[in-house]
């Protein structure tokens, strides 16, 4: 019996008829990468391939590596393997992976959203029989609202925090969710400042997308400059000595873990705006229905509550170990 187009191992997803791995989490000598996510894109690989909008993201996190961009749609050709990057509509660059094998054809998601974010390529529908699925947000109890009605309620929050006189500090990841806040902050209201992460990350990306002005925070940068204006910071700067300089100010975080009650408390923020870089419960069902996929393999995230739903409607669907983090881990990178 032939071993399964893709496989699971120690070492990432692996595609033996070809000798590559996608988004392998150890070093190996060929990697397909969906996109820049420090989860997702790994230092140490001999060879990297990727979409080619993600190529300066990656180098810009993992230094002088020897990557190769492709086009969407572009088939490139592995010992017979076609493979071919779409996209996710997760982050800026992010690609979901086709990989077809005489008549066979599997795609693997990475992470993705539905939902147009207007900074990000729109994810693409990529029919298949099997599909590999994240499941960050695999429960019924997330359901994201439009992004505009969000972003409302955040430009809103700023409003109301300047007319009393304080400084705004939202928390976003430094790659996808702070060029999100960006683009859609009112800029009528005050000026944007930035963490140092967030503004080397955002000026990579910029010649690609249009953003507007921000302010570096520096040493030099004085309280009375941010008074009412809003700071962009990465989760990481919450609690640490480079926040105090805010005094007063008020702390946010964009998250889709923000709809779960009790998550602002435990991040000890003053405001929880739930708004994810990943599908919610019925993003992944319509998106898995779509497809037109037979078989779904569910990854990071609610894999065992997600992948028996999927049992339950008829699908032959089944968990594997990654070490993918979805929106978990708080680091700078993701």
């Amino acid at each position: 019996m032939n071993p399964p187009l893709l496989q699971f191992n120690d070492k990432g997803i692996y595609c033996q008829q070809a000798d590559v791995y996608l988004d392998p989490w150890r070093p190996v000598t060929n990697a397909i990468i969906t996109h820049g996510h420090s989860d997702h894109a790994r230092w140490g690989h001999q060879n990297y391939i990727t979409h080619y909008t993600n190529v300066p993201i990656i180098k810009h996190r993992l230094g002088d590596i020897n990557v190769t961009g492709k086009n969407w749609n572009e088939t490139f050709t592995i010992n017979g393997v076609k493979f071919s990057f779409h996209p996710a509509g997760h982050i800026i660059g992010s690609a979901q992976i086709r990989v077809e094998y005489k008549g066979e054809i599997w795609v693997f998601t990475g992470d993705y959203k539905t939902e147009d974010d207007g900074i990000s390529v729109p994810y693409e529908v990529v029919k298949c029989h099997s599909f590999i699925t994240e499941c960050t947000f695999g429960l019924p109890a997330f359901k994201w609202e439009p992004k505009a009605d969000v972003m409302t309620e955040i430009n809103n929050w700023w409003a109301e925090n300047r007319a009393e006189g304080k400084t705004s500090v939202l928390f976003g990841y430094s790659l996808g969710k702070a060029q999100r806040l960006l683009k859609n902050l009112d800029i009528n209201i005050g000026q944007i400042y930035t963490h140092g992460a967030i503004e080397n990350m955002t000026n990579i990306v910029r010649p690609m997308i249009d953003l507007p002005p921000t302010i570096r925070v520096t040493a030099e940068t004085k309280k009375e400059d941010l008074l009412g204006n809003i700071v962009i910071a990465p989760p990481s700067a919450h609690g640490s000595t480079w926040i105090r300089k805010m005094t007063p100010f008020v702390t946010g975080t964009a998250s889709g873990w923000m709809a779960f009650r009790g998550a602002r408390r435990r991040r000890a923020v003053d405001r929880g705006f739930v708004l994810s870089d990943h599908c919610d419960w019925t993003g992944l069902l319509e998106s898995i229905k779509a497809t037109g996929a037979e078989k779904v393999i569910c990854t990071h995230g609610y894999s065992d509550i997600f992948s028996k739903y999927l049992r339950e409607l008829g699908y032959d669907a089944r968990t594997a170990h990654t070490q993918y983090e979805g929106e978990t881990n708080d680091s700078e990178e993701n």
